[in-house]
């Protein structure tokens, strides 16, 4: 196969992947747009075992290293991909990115020490950009899969002039990357690459729980700047495009979660350095509220005009998506106007509950942003929320300086009654305290989301 086919078919391969894109802007084509980047990936992937390069009169060397590393990927990611649970899917993105920027890294030595001497300036310091963004890459995507799966503390991780040792981190790994590209070998590219991966912890630690979904696009992001940097290194058209559309989706969606966050980007970084502590009161468990039974809640929206659902983290959880289905579906049928109200981060990435409720065939029409919703819930006469925590905590307008401080809500607390589902008064995952819990409004019926809800919908039937 000739340069300018393998280019052509790289260009249709890059095609597609703008086309997928676009299809994954909205469920209805969502599905197409996923197959469609299937198709591309595979065709960018079996046209390099068709490529004669000029050096070489075969298509590859060491097709018997590749044939074997593909295997091994296949082995571990497909039973992977089957296997994960929903609510999993986070930290599977999560470790998938890091794997990518990783895998770019790895490239880009291992084509710098194979050019050696020969390597012209404009490729040194495109693999000097790929080993640094790439380890970054890599290792912050780690931390990020540790704190949601909560193998480490979801809440910011600050020490003593940790702002200052980041800094000096940073110069270290620019410092070297300019020892790199004077001096050339390998020592300098290890000593860059060991930094780098050390500036992708001493990155992503400060950040909280409730911020990781951001960190995760903003890596993503990193993650196709480097594929794209090591495309100019390998001389890949291919991978120039899908790094460029990845660095770029990725820039757009982390710009856009900041905004739903209502928050700067550096805030969302270094903010844990600048945030006042906050007081904890240790009397949660003692101060009164409000339970009730699956009976007392059944009444209460028999007698609703409108019910607003409200999903979350604790939904996914409890795989109870069908079951909120149904009784929307039993409540409509009684005259009763039923809405969900979506949070641009509900859940730990966006576009969580969303998927979820697609998956028990939620009609799309009945899912409202916050925006749209927000002036409805003084209409509202029953609020349900489901696992979420955070994004109806009113302690994101009330309470300068913690973890959520201005960050948009869904303002729940306007509606008439407010529903909590909950296993227990554990604070949410940026682990703050929710005072909606103890307004005399506020109604907590404690247990599984889906057993509790199953237990409403016979009651409700039985009115």
């Amino acid at each position: 196969m000739s340069r300018t086919v393998y280019d052509l078919i790289g260009l249709a391969a890059g095609i597609a992947f703008i086309l997928a894109l676009k299809g994954l802007s909205h469920p209805k084509t969502a599905r197409r747009g996923n197959l469609i980047g299937a198709f591309g990936a595979t065709l960018a992937t079996l046209v390099v075992f068709f490529y004669v390069s000029p050096e070489s009169s075969l298509p590859l060397n060491n097709l018997g290293w590749i044939l074997g590393a593909i295997a091994v990927g296949l082995a571990i990611g497909v039973p992977a991909a089957r296997k994960v649970q929903m609510t999993q899917m986070p930290q599977l993105v999560a470790l998938f990115n890091g794997v990518g920027g990783g895998a770019a890294a790895l490239v880009a030595i291992v084509e710098y020490l194979s050019l050696g001497t020969k390597a012209s300036t404009a490729v040194v310091i495109f693999t000097v950009f790929t080993v640094i963004v790439g380890c970054v890459s890599f290792s912050g995507s780690i931390v990020t899969f540790l704190k949601l799966q909560e193998l480490m503390t979801t809440r910011p991780v600050i020490f003593p002039a940790g702002r200052f040792i980041i800094a000096a981190t940073l110069i270290a790994v620019i410092g070297v990357g300019g020892w790199v590209v004077a001096a050339l070998g390998t020592t300098p590219l290890l000593v860059l690459a060991g930094l780098s991966l050390l500036f992708g912890v001493l990155f992503v630690l400060p950040v909280g729980g409730a911020d990781v979904p951001i960190v995760i696009s903003l890596l993503n992001a990193f993650t196709g700047l480097t594929v794209a940097a090591s495309g100019y290194v390998l001389d890949s058209v291919l991978l120039i495009i899908a790094g460029t559309l990845v660095g770029a989706s990725g820039t757009i969606l982390t710009r856009l979660m900041a905004e739903a966050m209502g928050r700067s980007l550096f805030g969302t970084l270094f903010g844990a350095f600048t945030a006042k502590p906050q007081e904890s009161s240790g009397a949660s468990e003692e101060r009164p509220v409000r339970s009730g039974s699956s009976d007392d809640v059944a009444i209460l929206l028999n007698y609703a005009r409108r019910v607003v659902i409200v999903p979350g983290f604790g939904l996914a959880v409890a795989q109870a998506q069908h079951t909120v289905r149904e009784l929307a579906d039993l409540m409509i049928s009684k005259g009763i106007e039923v809405a969900y109200g979506i949070h641009p981060v509900a859940g730990r990435m966006p576009g969580h509950m969303n998927v979820l409720l697609a998956e028990a065939n939620v009609p799309y029409d009945q899912l409202e942003e916050m925006d749209e919703i927000n002036p409805t819930f003084s209409q509202t006469d029953v609020a349900i929320v489901i696992g979420a925590n955070d994004v109806v905590n009113p302690a994101a307008e009330t309470v300068p300086g913690c973890p959520i401080y201005g960050m948009p809500i869904l303002k729940v607390s306007n509606a008439t009654n407010v529903i909590f589902l909950k296993r227990s008064m554990r604070p949410g995952f940026a682990g703050i305290e929710n005072e909606l819990l103890y307004d005399p409004k506020t109604m907590l019926l404690f247990g599984d989301a889906k057993a509790s809800l199953t237990k409403v919908v016979s009651a409700l039937k039985a009115l």
